[in-house]
């Protein structure tokens, strides 16, 4: 064998780990945008149920209003019957 040959096998053995870990790269990043697509999925639901807690309980908040008025309104009504 002489240096030339040696140099070839060297290269192509170097050449073969590099297109090793650029397949092993690129699975790795298709498994990454697949991780991604389902993060974005996960977010949006979870947004959507958040919004529609959030929205339950504005409504909770509205109607227990409405009633700490008309018993104020009560209250008050009956005190100044009272008095």
């Amino acid at each position: 064998m002489n240096e030339f040959q040696v140099f070839g096998i060297i290269i192509s053995v170097l050449l073969s780990v590099v297109a090793f870990f650029t397949k092993q790269l690129h699975s790795d990043f298709k498994r990454v945008e697949k991780d991604l697509a389902e993060v974005k999925t996960t977010t949006s639901l979870i947004k959507t149920e958040f919004k529609g807690i959030n929205d339950l309980m504005n409504q909770k908040i509205e109607f227990l209003e409405k009633r700490l008025t008309h018993v104020e309104t009560f209250i008050f009504k009956n005190m100044k019957d009272g008095n």
